[in-house]
């Protein structure tokens, strides 16, 4: 049984890794596809051209567990711990809204690290960078996945991880088996945009903060390795900037940041990056952890837009969406 996973980031790690778990028995041969030249998703992991220099997470920077999550996916946390992945966060947040009784771990490898481990442990799925796709075709009892490039594949079944409007911009049979209801559905997933700015300094700067972590509220506008310092914007200024490339947007980022830190050192290198579809503003009504659209042969839509925007939002989609590929096969 040939299934294909498109979006390489935690949802997609995490449903290879579960189906991998579960359905041994069923001869399942897992492909992952992802349109990015790297794995990670929304949980990427930038490297920068100076190896001296330490990786900044982009997207995701932490997780932050609920009592009753760390509770009831004890064991995914406990995984992660053991082997490294996560730790707990030990530096000082400031304007932090702490919900009781939460955790906050890091991943000192980088974020991506949390979904390249559940992709190791899918049994090394066949994983295709840079295959972006472009439309879906029912064929019989499979799903004829069409690249942008050109050239087709056939799969048993297919799951999409991809943010819905991209789902939605999908060529060939999906309109045809999409309900009234489950595209009115999905016409109401909604998402906030974000920028990202990530500065690169020589090893032994001292950046002069006393804190790891700051939240400022603006609506207005490894060992030996060089310190990096990431900013994120709200989601107000990635609202009234939505056209704007990141090129465009660096400047004005940099020229905030030099207002709130004017003693910041000059960084040796620069990354921007825009992040279209950052977090779920508006969730799948219900939030039901996926929606299958066909069931024969089995085309199934899951990821945070179906539950919420953040480590445990992604795991309950997966687990969710386990239990419909176990209904099929």
């Amino acid at each position: 049984i040939r299934v294909l996973v498109v979006g390489a980031g935690l949802t997609g790690s995490l449903s290879a890794c579960l189906l991998r778990r579960e359905l041994k028995d069923k001869n399942v041969h897992i492909v992952v596809w992802d349109k990015a030249r790297g794995v990670g998703g929304r949980m990427s992991t930038f490297r920068p051209p100076d190896p001296s220099c330490h990786s900044a997470d982009l997207g995701a920077q932490y997780i932050s567990a609920t009592r009753e999550y760390a509770r009831s996916h004890h064991s995914f946390y406990t995984e992660l711990l053991e082997e490294g992945i996560l730790r707990p966060l030990d530096c000082a947040v400031e304007g932090l809204r702490h919900k009781d009784g939460s955790t906050d771990y890091v991943a000192p490898l980088g974020m991506s690290s949390v979904v390249k481990h559940f992709l190791r442990h899918s049994g090394e799925p066949d994983l295709f960078l840079e295959h972006q796709v472009s439309g879906l075709y029912r064929r019989g009892s499979s799903w004829e996945v069409h690249r942008k490039q050109g050239d087709s594949q056939n799969f048993d079944s297919v799951l999409l991880t991809i943010p819905v409007p991209q789902i939605l911009q999908l060529e060939g049979d999906l309109g045809d088996v999409l309900s009234v209801q489950q595209r009115e559905l999905l016409h109401g997933v909604s998402y906030s945009s974000r920028f990202a700015l990530a500065l690169f300094f020589p090893p032994g700067t001292d950046l002069g903060v006393p804190w790891g972590v700051r939240y400022y509220n603006n609506d207005d506008g490894g060992a030996g390795l060089g310190p990096s310092l990431v900013v994120h914007t709200g989601v107000p200024f990635g609202l009234q900037n939505l056209e704007r490339n990141a090129e465009e947007v660096q400047p004005i980022i940099l020229g905030e940041l030099n207002r709130l830190l004017p003693a910041l050192p000059q960084p040796i290198s620069i990354k921007c990056h825009k992040w279209r579809y950052s977090q779920v503003a508006s969730a799948v009504a219900g939030c039901p952890g996926h929606m299958t659209l066909s069931e024969h042969p089995l085309l199934v839509c899951a990821g945070d837009a179906f539950t919420h925007s953040n480590f445990d939002g992604c795991l309950t989609s997966a687990l969710s969406t386990l239990e419909a590929f176990k209904g099929v096969m």
